[in-house]
């Protein structure tokens, strides 16, 4: 479990991480989300001792990271797949890395196999594609069969089979009661895997709940209906409230209503309904509404 409390991190005059609070609980996969220059990568840096807190306090499973000896054996991180010195062998990396956290060889042709490297552990990680050294990174996230495992960005140049993999590992992991913490911006790949999410803007907590009820905060849900009589239920909706577009194959987009007042306006008006589907509104549909105001980095002025 990752505990933080009243988190704070400054640079100079600028405030990374304001009082953030929020726990990542073991047995699911939690997303953490947010907008660039959201505090994300300073939050995980915290988590994992590399950078000082300015106010509160960050835990693994009761303890700062740092007092945690042989750190690969309690957390597993990739925040960066090109650091990595690029004239090592796979393999050597992976040695080195085991060899300072008492692990045993036997462990670093494991993990090799795993993520898929196997074939590559000779070869200098310099030649490496970023979707191959992400697989390394995992690699080394895993070395140490640790309960708590951090990923910032764990997508960028992976093929559709290695994103597949890697949404697939996730799960895996979570389900075996680890605690899994993971950063991206890929809103479709997160609404796939993440079932909790934390979702931050400008340093602060926006959001610390379930996917489902973070898409349910969106006020961008709506209904679709297909109708015979299409001369009468636009004009009951509109006069309900409701915002009612035409698609082009006939049917109305409907927003501003549930699909249970619709149903029930229909019925009292002895209109006849061929389809009543609601449609939640999508996790990047959320995110950018909820995020709307914590955006820093605004293309071309818009908000």
């Amino acid at each position: 479990m990752i505990e933080a409390t009243e988190l704070t991190k400054r640079y100079g005059r600028t405030t990374a991480v304001d009082r953030l609070s929020f726990t990542v609980r073991p047995g699911v996969v939690t997303g953490f989300l947010g907008p660039n220059g959201a505090g994300k990568t300073s939050t995980l840096r915290m988590v994992l001792g590399l950078n000082r807190p300015c106010g509160g306090t960050v835990t693994v499973d009761g303890q700062p990271f740092g007092d945690h000896p042989r750190g690969l054996r309690h957390v597993g991180a990739l925040l960066d797949a090109h650091d990595v010195h690029g004239g090592r062998t796979a393999r050597a990396h992976l040695t080195a890395l085991a060899a300072g956290n008492g692990l045993s060889r036997r462990r670093v042709a494991e993990v090799l196999a795993e993520v898929g490297l196997a074939d590559a552990a000779g070869r200098r990680i310099g030649g490496f594609s970023l979707g191959m050294k992400q697989r390394l990174g995992i690699a080394a996230a895993l070395l140490g069969d640790p309960p708590v495992l951090l990923f910032d960005e764990p997508l960028n140049g992976l093929d559709p089979e290695g994103v597949r993999w890697v949404r697939n590992l996730f799960r895996h992991l979570a389900d075996d009661g680890r605690t899994v913490l993971v950063s991206s911006h890929l809103m479709g790949e997160m609404e796939q895997t993440a079932e909790e999410l934390i979702v931050i803007g400008r340093g602060r907590l926006i959001a610390a709940e379930s996917l489902r009820q973070f898409a349910a905060r969106s006020t961008r849900q709506r209904v679709r209906v297909r109708t015979p009589d299409p001369d009468i239920l636009p004009t009951l909706l509109a006069d309900a409230g409701a915002r009612v577009r035409r698609e082009l194959d006939g049917a109305y987009t409907v927003s501003g209503l549930p699909a249970d007042r619709i149903g029930e306006l229909a019925f009292e008006h002895g209109v006849r309904l061929h389809e009543l589907s609601p449609h939640a509104a999508s996790l990047e549909e959320s995110f950018m509404q909820l995020t709307a105001e914590s955006v820093e980095y605004a293309a071309g002025g818009a908000r």
